[in-house]
C-alpha cells in the first residue's frame, strides 16, 4: 500500500438543520446536514413531509388545477347528456 496517499481521519462534529448535533469520525472536521436521524421521518415515525425544493406545493398545485378542470368537463358533460336526443329521421 502506498504511504500518504490517504485523507486524514479525523474527529468530525455533524450539525443538522433541526438543531441536533453529534460527533463522528469523517475526513473533514467539521459537517452540516439537512435530515439526521433524530428527525428524518423514518426514525422518528412521525409522518412529515421533507421538502427542500417547492416540489410539494408545486404538486398540490398542479392537483387542485387538474381536479377543477375534471370538474368542470364533468359538469359539461352532464348538461349535454341531459339535453333532448335529436330524433332521426326515416
Amino acid at each position: 500500500m502506498k504511504a500518504k496517499i490517504h485523507p486524514d481521519y479525523v474527529e468530525a462534529r455533524v450539525h443538522c438543520a433541526c438543531g441536533n448535533s453529534f460527533e463522528t469520525r469523517a475526513t473533514k472536521s467539521d459537517l452540516h446536514v439537512d435530515i439526521c436521524s433524530a428527525c428524518h421521518p423514518f426514525f422518528t415515525g412521525q409522518q412529515r413531509i421533507v421538502d427542500t425544493a417547492g416540489r410539494v406545493e408545486r404538486f398540490t398545485k398542479r392537483l387542485q388545477k387538474s381536479t377543477a378542470v375534471q370538474e368542470q368537463r364533468s359538469t359539461t358533460k352532464k348538461s349535454k347528456s341531459k339535453a333532448p336526443a335529436a330524433e332521426p329521421t326515416a
